[in-house]
């Protein structure tokens, strides 16, 4: 069985990585499967266990990070996020093409890890549409706000890091530029 891709999704927060994910990802023709990463963060409303993200204990994560069982973490706000190798080793065997929806330092351990990645940025359509974006969640105080929006800023200039840009302005337009990037590296590696 071919092993399947390593796909990297990044871009700042509230550029709707997820949202644009999810139009996309039930496409059977893709061989999808959505690398869970792990945070210390507390969920937030709807989030589930395993599903959204593994939640773990900063001991457990920084154990983790010892024992060398991350392909990329990041500690962000106070948090950490990071995502297990073995869980995407073990789909990539079973001809999955593994989705890694991280921020850009980890896209850079990643891609220091893994240079065959195919790499992904999405770009908002404005910075003023972004911050309306990230303020429309209402789920964090204006300090935090005001970080992700100061972090953004210096992600967005890292987007020649990447193989493919997509601007997200319109969410199902995003993802069927994505979902033919995909099948184009389908093809190459076939």
């Amino acid at each position: 069985m071919k092993k399947g891709l390593l796909i990297i999704i990044s871009g700042p927060s509230g550029v709707g990585k997820g949202t644009v994910r999810n139009c996309f990802m039930n496409d059977e023709s893709l061989k999808l499967a959505y690398s869970i990463s792990m945070t210390t963060r507390s969920p937030r409303q709807g989030e589930q266990d395993g599903v959204d993200y593994i939640f773990t204990t900063k001991e457990e994560f920084e154990q983790a990070i010892h024992d060398g069982e991350l392909l990329e973490w990041a500690e962000f706000v106070g948090n950490y996020y990071g995502t297990p190798m073995s869980q995407v080793e073990k789909l990539r065997k079973e001809g999955k093409n593994v989705l890694l929806e991280i921020e850009v330092q980890g896209a850079t351990q990643v891609r220091e890890k893994c240079p065959e990645a195919l790499t992904i940025f999405i770009i908002p359509p404005s910075m003023e549409e972004l911050e309306k974006r990230i303020r429309g969640r209402r789920s964090e105080p204006e300090e935090i706000v005001q970080q992700r929006l100061a972090k953004a800023s210096k992600e967005i200039k890292m987007v020649n890091n990447y193989k493919y840009i997509v601007c997200n302005d319109d969410p199902q337009l995003a993802a069927d530029m994505i979902s033919t990037i995909i099948k184009r590296h389908m093809e190459i590696d076939e």
